[in-house]
């Protein structure tokens, strides 16, 4: 299962370091290069989630799934992060079911939703809102997109459910990528 997600990691770096989707006129996000030096004083991805209580479900979850030493690799990686309350909105028991060892599979995808290959500040992201029309299609690591867009000046995420979460803290820097906070757990 690693192999499969690193390998899942390394075509979705190829395809997400363009980022461009044909329906979106070829227009691109432009990832943002990682000083390995940089590495050295920040925290990674998972450090950076460890460090926050408001993501200490997050941090169980990507235990669960085995995805800590995949999220503490060199990435960059843009993280969707869901919030504790974030994941309290989901219908009761759909957490304690998800961290159970024979949902691993449905974990995955669902954390590996949340995960782009690359790192994508908020300006870049609303740029590309806004060089495509108001939308903007993003492939996630687990395969599937999601469309972020604008409701006034937050950006928003819709899921492959039509389900929405809103970005409510952006641009959190780790050694390899960088974290935006969301207030819904999207699902692939």
């Amino acid at each position: 299962m690693k192999k499969l997600l690193l390998s899942a990691l390394v075509l979705g770096s190829i395809t997400a370091a363009q980022a461009i989707n044909p329906e979106n006129d070829n227009k691109s996000i432009d990832a943002v290069e990682v000083n390995a030096d940089d590495k050295k004083d920040n925290p990674t991805i998972v450090g950076v989630a460890v460090g926050n209580e408001n993501f200490s479900t997050l941090v169980a979850a990507v235990k669960a799934a085995g995805l800590v030493e995949t999220l503490n690799g060199d990435g960059p990686f843009t993280v969707f992060a869901p919030t504790n309350d974030a994941f309290g909105k989901l219908p009761e028991g759909t957490v304690a079911g998800l961290l159970k060892p024979e949902s691993k599979e449905t974990l995955t995808a669902v954390l590996t939703y949340h995960v782009i290959a690359g790192e994508f500040r908020a300006a870049d992201v609303v740029k590309a809102i806004q060089d495509n029309g108001g939308s903007f299609s993003i492939t996630t690591v687990q395969g599937a997109t999601l469309t972020a867009s604008l409701e006034g000046d937050k950006v928003v995420l819709t899921d492959a459910k039509g389900g929405k979460s809103t970005v409510v803290l952006t641009d959190v820097e780790a050694s390899n990528g960088v974290i935006h906070a969301i207030d819904t757990v999207v699902m692939p």
